[in-house]
């Protein structure tokens, strides 16, 4: 496409997207072209240039910006191909943002006529163009030479500065502060002349030889040394057949301490969602005083009266312990407010805002990380909604399902380890802003004294107990707060009666 063609395409698919109505995913281009025409003379012309002059009539499809922190995304299975048609509501393809694996509802209907960014695609920013869409009946095979460059371009994402990047920072590099980042680049070191031969050191790739690419690969990965190995190359490179004809004539010992056979480590790369779980918990150690409450509480009756409700439910529901403390959770929170507090800082003033309901964030493990989807108001549900809820947000959070607002808040978070058996007990990271998070542990049989026998002396029950440690933020709950929390978290499990009053 000749320069000017190109310079005009741009411009138009620049004027149609600011002028364009965000719907479920950001749209640009040809599909908002009459909203634009009646807004903007100038923008009508290059629209029927780009028009006429290019493809026929279509709609570009942008990444779409999932969660509130997204700036790119990763692109994951297409759920449509090149010629299938979509409806308003379909899933059109799944993507990987920075919080959760999500579905892209498409919300307009029409036919795929060319898919710009294949499965797998890493760090896609939001606004770029990913598909192209057209009525229906409309000729798709048009579309076949159509690329990224047609709809565009690929936009940048909008990135935070990187921490620890030299040029980021507010403070020079090693200032003696201990937040300055280290410097960014540092010279390359010079050349050391030999005491011995008065030639000057090599490296050890130039002593090595030139050698392709794929040639050092497979070279590390079959444990052949380079250095014996004679290219045959131009200019005397190594290529990959030489290194293949080295292990099949034997060819030297590697040198010691050379890598042999396949290597001893994978490196995996870090997924958006993961990269924002260790940006948020550093960020929590580092900003919240952490300080530790633990305490050991006796399951026993808990675990009848859950036996007793499941036996009488007639398949209806299956209370699970962990349905029981989060209710147990809401009531300690209930009677100590402060522990279903945050801190606060906004518009220049500080504040510590204390909940009028409890809404319970509950740890769930997913393959692509840790989600917190939130049981809401809990002390105004009974026990068989609060199970069936957290099923139902267990389940989607694993499948990668949740909205936004299903995972994104929460006044205080429980998570329970108590599934395995080697977790007697362990601390949990807060999670910001809230003030509190309750750690379980699995159940354990502990020997406790029981009823005086004919003698005086008395007997030995077994009693089952579980340790919760409870972490607190020190800016919102004192030590002494902290510590009542848990003996009312202690009473209500004590006493799972009271749980259904």
């Amino acid at each position: 496409m000749p320069a000017t063609t190109t310079l005009l395409s741009r411009a138009g698919s620049q004027l149609t997207s600011r002028g364009s109505i965000a719907l479920r995913g950001s749209l640009s281009a040809s599909r908002c072209s009459e909203f634009a025409t009646r807004r903007t003379p100038a923008f009508a012309a290059l629209a029927r240039y780009y028009a006429s002059k290019s493809f026929p009539s279509h709609t570009v499809v942008s990444m779409p910006a999932l969660s509130p922190t997204m700036t790119a995304g990763n692109i994951g299975t297409w759920q449509k191909k090149v010629g299938d048609s979509i409806a308003p509501g379909d899933v059109l393809v799944e993507i990987e943002t920075d919080k959760a694996q999500m579905d892209f509802e498409f919300q307009e209907e029409g036919v795929i006529a060319k898919i710009l960014k294949e499965s797998g695609e890493k760090d896609v920013a939001v606004g770029s163009p990913i598909a192209v869409m057209v009525e229906e009946g409309e000729d798709v095979s048009a579309f076949e030479s159509f690329s990224i460059e047609d709809a565009g371009g690929d936009k940048k994402a909008a990135g935070s500065p990187k921490e620890g990047e030299a040029s980021e920072a507010s403070e020079p590099p090693k200032s003696g502060s201990g937040t300055a980042p280290s410097a960014k680049e540092e010279a390359a070191p010079e050349a050391i002349e030999s005491d011995s031969s008065g030639k000057r050191l090599e490296l050890s790739l130039d002593r090595q030889g030139s050698a392709s690419p794929a040639a050092k690969k497979l070279a590390l990965e079959k444990g052949v040394a380079l250095s014996s190995i004679k290219g045959t190359g131009p200019n005397g490179r190594i290529t990959k057949e030489d290194v293949e004809k080295a292990q099949s004539t034997g060819g030297a010992p590697a040198a010691a301490g050379a890598i042999t056979g396949a290597p001893t480590y994978e490196d995996v790369p870090a997924t958006s969602m993961r990269k924002v779980i260790a940006s948020r918990l550093t960020q929590s150690m580092q900003q919240n005083p952490h300080y530790f409450v633990a305490s050991s509480i006796s399951v026993s009756k808990l675990l009848k009266l859950r036996e007793a409700l499941n036996a009488s439910s007639k398949g209806e529901y299956k209370l699970s312990v962990n349905d029981f403390l989060i209710k147990a959770l809401a009531v300690a929170a209930r009677k100590v407010p402060a522990a279903n507090s945050s801190w606060r800082e906004e518009n220049g003033q500080v504040v510590i805002r204390q909940h009028n309901v409890v809404d319970v964030s509950v740890a769930v493990a997913t393959p692509v990380g840790l989600m917190t989807p939130i049981v809401k108001n809990v002390a105004g549900l009974g026990l068989q909604s609060v199970s069936a809820q957290v099923k139902d947000l267990g389940k989607r959070a694993r499948d990668g399902k949740l909205k936004p607002e299903e995972y994104q808040g929460g006044t205080i978070t429980i998570s329970n380890m108590g599934m395995n058996p080697a977790v007697e007990r362990f601390t949990a990271v807060i999670n910001p802003p809230q003030a509190v998070i309750v750690a379980i542990g699995t159940t354990q049989k502990v020997a406790v004294p029981g009823e005086l026998s004919e003698d005086g002396t008395p007997s030995v029950e077994w009693d089952d107990q579980i340790v919760i440690t409870g972490s607190f933020d020190h800016k919102v709950v004192d030590g002494a707060v902290g510590g009542e929390f848990m003996r009312e978290l202690k009473k209500a499990i004590e006493n799972p009666l009271e749980l259904m009053l």
